[in-house]
């Protein structure tokens, strides 16, 4: 079974083509990076417009790149939520138009439980039954939590950030630091010659936040505006020029306070929760400080550490394309046609 899979919940015109075994016969993405960056973010009407213009060749190249025809797609999977809703929109519309043209289910996949599968992706994947369920930590730009993952469509939210997301948090402080967007991959780049230890920031503590978010163990969750209130103190104490020396030291030091943060919940949720691995997905699981604090937590725990592929870290239809197949496969039902798109939708 060849499930074509479409993904532009924002800023990123992906698709994809995967068989229900997980095998990736095409993954192509279309980035918007050089568009948004005069403004220091995604503006979502450009979002959308890029996407109009550039998914009817990137869908053409996809095709291509799997050695497919229109002919040989079985079903059409896309994000349906959770994103911006003018990019959502693009890419829901356009899977509808396709799997009503070919005469094929439909299925709108939620974008972080696609998340969640890419650790399942890859040519060395671990069969399913060998690793789930996992602990995943989910963290992007958008997103942190953590997740009891048991497979597709299969999961349980444990908990997540009570504020901002770890990636908005790298990407705010590398704003403060005068860096370009986007701004995660700068303060990790500017990390590798700077000392983690020289400026103590504080490490996210929920202990007195509210307990209203809807996650079965609050006491896991995460905080990170504290992180970017304590790094604007500092600059206002302590100015920094673009070739200030310090501003290594400065960006290694607030790259270890995230990754503390997010290490010492998993490692505190590990003790409590029955797993067979523990896993990363999202964006900044690209993050190799991250992946590395990750890793040694699982090897001293004594089981799998199951991090994304750098490909399918970002926004990509590779997860989005296996994790319908693997829903079809499991007897699913298709998502009916006049379903509309859910921009807020929860995990």
């Amino acid at each position: 079974m060849n499930v074509l899979g479409i993904e532009t919940s924002c800023d990123e015109t992906a698709v994809a083509l995967a068989r229900e075994d997980g095998v990736l016969l095409a993954n192509a993405v279309r980035s918007q990076i050089a568009r948004h960056g005069a403004y220091g973010g995604v503006v979502p009407e450009i979002a959308a417009r890029a996407h109009v213009e550039t998914l009817p060749d990137v869908l053409r190249h996809a095709l291509g790149e799997a050695g497919l025809q229109w002919s040989d797609i079985d079903a059409v999977a896309a994000t349906r939520g959770p994103g911006l809703a003018t990019s959502l929109t693009v890419g829901f519309q356009a899977a509808k138009a396709l799997a009503l043209r070919l005469g094929k289910p439909l299925l709108g996949v939620h974008h972080l439980e696609a998340h969640l599968f890419s650790i399942l992706l890859g040519p060395d994947r671990f069969a399913p039954e060998r690793v789930l369920p996992a602990l995943v930590l989910l963290v992007s730009g958008g997103h942190t939590a953590l997740v009891l993952f048991e497979g597709a469509g299969r999961h349980r939210l444990i908990a997540q950030t009570v504020d901002d997301a770890a990636g908005e948090a790298l990407d705010k402080g590398a704003k403060l630091l005068g860096l370009p967007y986007p701004g995660g991959p700068e303060i990790e780049r500017l990390a590798r010659g700077g000392n983690p230890g020289a400026v103590p920031f504080p490490r996210g503590d929920v202990h007195n936040a509210r307990r209203d978010i809807r996650v079965s163990h609050p006491e896991y969750c995460y905080s990170f505006s504290g992180l970017k209130t304590a790094l604007l103190y500092y600059l206002k104490a302590n100015p920094i020029t673009p070739d200030d020396p310090r501003l290594s030291d400065l960006a290694a030091s607030y790259q270890q306070a995230v990754v503390d943060t997010l290490a010492i919940q998993v490692e505190r949720a590990l003790r409590e929760t029955s797993v067979r691995s523990l896993g990363c997905a999202g964006g900044v699981a690209r993050n190799a400080a991250l992946r590395g604090a990750l890793s040694a937590i699982a090897t001293k725990r004594g089981i799998p550490f199951l991090a994304a592929a750098p490909e399918v870290c970002t926004d990509n239809a590779a997860m989005v394309a296996a994790l319908g197949a693997a829903l079809l496969a499991s007897g699913a039902e298709p998502t009916p046609f006049d379903a509309d798109i859910l921009p807020h939708w929860p995990l």
